[in-house]
C-alpha cells in the first residue's frame, strides 16, 4: 500500500495548509470529470482521497503516523474514508458516510461534498442486455476563476476566531438533567475552520458553484427497478477543496410490451393458430436479441409451456442465466369465408361434433340442399 504522503507528494512534516494544497491540485488533475474512461487516473483519484481524508483530520493523521493503515477500533483508516469502488452495484441502505465512524470526532476543516441520488428509467432490453446510460444531475462544483480556495488571488486566509480552526463549536445548554453539551458547525466559518478577508465574487467565498452535469452511467445486465448503482466522486464538491461527495442512480425498469420478468426468467404469449396447434408446425418467436423458431407439436393445448434456455435474465452475480418461457395461447379464428367454413363444418360431421347452423346465406343453402 503506498504511503499517504507521497501519494500527496508532501513531506511528513507538511502542514495542514500544505496537504490540503497538494489535494487540491490532485483532485483537479485526476478527477473522472477530467480524466473519462481513464482507469488509472480514476484509481489514483480514489487513492488521493483515501490520503486526504485520513491526513486532514490531526487525529487520524497521528493514529497513521504511528500505525500506518492498522485498524484502530476496529476499522482502519482506509475503511473509515468509506471509499468503495467505483461503480458498485446494488448499494443497499444509507450511505456510508451517513452515520457510524468519526461522529464524536471534531473535523478539521470543510467536510466532503454531499452525496447526490437521480433516478433513471431504463428500457426493458436495455435493463436485461446492459446498456450505457446517460444522466443529467444539477451539483455543486469547484469554482474555477478562485480554484475552490474561495478567496481572490493573494487575499488573507486566517483561523476563525469563533472555533480556532477546528471548524466545530460547542455549545452548552441547561435542561432538567443539568448542562448538556453539544457539537456543531461553528456559524461564523461554516465548518472550514478559516476567514477569507476578500471572498471570491464567483462563488462567495464557499469555493464552488451550481452547474448542470451529464455522466454516463454502465447500467448492467440483469438490473432491475430498485437497484442502486454507486459512482463515487461525482456527488457535489465540499466547500473550499474539500472532498468529493458520491452519487447514487436509483435504477426504475420500464414496462415491455410482450414481456414480464419473473425472477431470472422472460414470460410472454405465444399465439399458435388452431390449425398449426391441431396439425403442428414451427412458429417464429421475436425475443430481445432476435428471432427463434419454436416447433410446434401436433394436438398443441392453450397453456403449454415452451422454454428457450439460457436467453433469460443475466445474473448479477455471473451465475447461471434464465430462460424465456412462452405460454401458448390457441386462437381461434373469429371470422371465417365461407369455404373455410364449409371446410370446418365437414371437419365437425367426420368427428361427429354438434355445431350451430350457418348464419351465412351460402351456408343455409347449401344446408337446404343436403
Amino acid at each position: 500500500m503506498a504511503d499517504f504522503y507521497e501519494l500527496l507528494g508532501v513531506d511528513r512534516s507538511a502542514s495542514a495548509d500544505d496537504i490540503k494544497k497538494a489535494y487540491r491540485k490532485l483532485a483537479r488533475e485526476l478527477h473522472p470529470d477530467r480524466n473519462p474512461g481513464d482507469e488509472e487516473a480514476e484509481a489514483r483519484f480514489k487513492e488521493v482521497a483515501r490520503a486526504y481524508e485520513a491526513l486532514s483530520d490531526d487525529e487520524r493523521r497521528a493514529h497513521y503516523d504511528r500505525f500506518g493503515e492498522a485498524p484502530a477500533g476496529g476499522a482502519g483508516v482506509g475503511d473509515a474514508a468509506g471509499f468503495g469502488d467505483i461503480f458498485e452495484a446494488f448499494f443497499g441502505g444509507q450511505s456510508p458516510f451517513g452515520g457510524g465512524f468519526g461522529q464524536a470526532q471534531q473535523q478539521r476543516g470543510p467536510a466532503r461534498g454531499d452525496d447526490l441520488e437521480v433516478v433513471v428509467d431504463v428500457t426493458f432490453e436495455d435493463a436485461v442486455l446492459g446498456c450505457a446510460q446517460p444522466v443529467e444531475v444539477r451539483a455543486q462544483v469547484p469554482c474555477e476563476p478562485c480554484e475552490a480556495t474561495g478567496a481572490i488571488e493573494d487575499s488573507t486566509v486566517a483561523t476563525c476566531d469563533t472555533c480556532g480552526g477546528v471548524g466545530q463549536v460547542r455549545q452548552v445548554r441547561r435542561s432538567i438533567l443539568g448542562q448538556m453539551v453539544s457539537t456543531g458547525t461553528c456559524p461564523a466559518c461554516d465548518g472550514a475552520g478559516e476567514t477569507i478577508e476578500s471572498p471570491c465574487g464567483s462563488c462567495g467565498g464557499d469555493g464552488r458553484v451550481v452547474e448542470e452535469r451529464s455522466y454516463t452511467v454502465d447500467i448492467p445486465a440483469g438490473v432491475d427497478t430498485g437497484a442502486t448503482l454507486r459512482l463515487t466522486g461525482r456527488g457535489a464538491a465540499g466547500a473550499r477543496g474539500a472532498g468529493f461527495g458520491d452519487l447514487y442512480v436509483r435504477v426504475r425498469v420500464l414496462a415491455h410490451e410482450r414481456y414480464e420478468r419473473e425472477g431470472s426468467d422472460l414470460v410472454t404469449q405465444l399465439a399458435v393458430p388452431m390449425t398449426v396447434a391441431a396439425l403442428g408446425g414451427e412458429l417464429e418467436l421475436e425475443t430481445l436479441e432476435g428471432v427463434e423458431t419454436l416447433t410446434v407439436e401436433a394436438g398443441t393445448q392453450t397453456g403449454k409451456v415452451f422454454r428457450l434456455r439460457g436467453l433469460g435474465v443475466p445474473s448479477l452475480q455471473g451465475g447461471r442465466r434464465g430462460d424465456i418461457r412462452a405460454i401458448a395461447i390457441v386462437v381461434t379464428p373469429e371470422k371465417l369465408s365461407d369455404d373455410e367454413e364449409a371446410l370446418l363444418r365437414e371437419f365437425a360431421a367426420l368427428r361427429g361434433d354438434e355445431v350451430n347452423e350457418s348464419r351465412s346465406l351460402l351456408g343455409r343453402i347449401r344446408s337446404a340442399l343436403s
